[in-house]
């Protein structure tokens, strides 16, 4: 895979991006409005984190991070790829000498870039607004490791949920349907603290948004870090891929 032709298409990947200023406001405006909400409704106290006592505003900086992160690779990723088949986009472009693999990387190249924006704005609107602290030295390293491998994982995820997408109109429900409900289950919005039910607990530890939160949370927050957060995440992402080399369809679907 050429690096020249995959930073040349990621070029063109980000034109597109903002060639739609709608989405494009849209993906950076959602993580900074859901933390001025969470914060306003529910920040006002602590949560304990990895032992440690943490103010909410601090934790839902942290959250909003995730949660951008999952937007810009795992949602914006599925829905732009599922319009792009349906248009006739994808057909013509495996038609062209260009590389799949040049194509996709291309695509989590760009992701990933957005994503770190998206964190990097969040984190300085969170300074600014509510005195978080921002992550320094090895704690640093960590989140950093935390955030390309998510990124890059649900951005596989991504590419994969698009073989159960059958038109662009079902595109949103199905991928919201998806990862909304595992938001709140992995104390993404709100807080899962001891009293949480432990249905609720056992079942959002089997998917990779709660890993991939308490091992960005973590980082950011430089509370207790667990590897086996970045073992999981990164073990879905590698599902992810291997489900998109299988089902994934550069044709419309009938």
């Amino acid at each position: 895979m050429s690096i020249g032709a995959t930073l040349r298409q990621v070029g063109y990947v980000n034109k597109m991006f903002w060639r739609n200023p709608a989405s494009a406001f849209f993906t950076f405006a959602f993580p900074l409005m859901f933390l001025v909400i969470f914060t306003a409704l529910l920040g006002h106290g602590t949560v304990v984190i990895g032992g440690r006592p943490v103010h909410q505003s601090t934790y839902y900086v942290a959250s909003m991070g995730a949660f951008a992160v999952i937007t810009a690779c795992f949602t914006n990723t599925a829905i732009s790829m599922t319009f792009s088949r349906d248009a006739g986009v994808l057909k013509r472009t495996d038609g062209t000498p260009l590389p799949a693999g040049v194509y996709f990387g291309a695509r989590v190249l760009h992701a990933v870039f957005v994503a770190v924006l998206l964190v990097v704005i969040t984190a300085a609107f969170g300074r600014a607004a509510y005195q978080a602290d921002i992550p320094g030295g090895a704690t640093l390293l960590r989140f950093l490791l935390m955030l390309v491998i998510g990124a890059t994982s649900f951005c596989a995820l991504g590419f994969a949920i698009t073989a159960a997408i059958p038109n662009f109109d079902a595109a949103a429900p199905i991928v919201n349907a998806a990862i909304m409900p595992l938001l709140f289950l992995s104390g993404i919005f709100i807080p899962l603290g001891d009293n949480a039910p432990a249905w609720i607990v056992w079942v959002a530890r089997i998917f990779p948004v709660k890993h991939f939160g308490d091992g960005f949370q973590a980082a950011f927050l430089g509370t207790s870090f667990a590897w086996s957060d970045v073992l999981v995440v990164a073990g879905w992402g590698l599902a992810g891929l291997l489900i998109a080399a299988r089902y994934f369809s550069w044709e419309p679907r009938s």
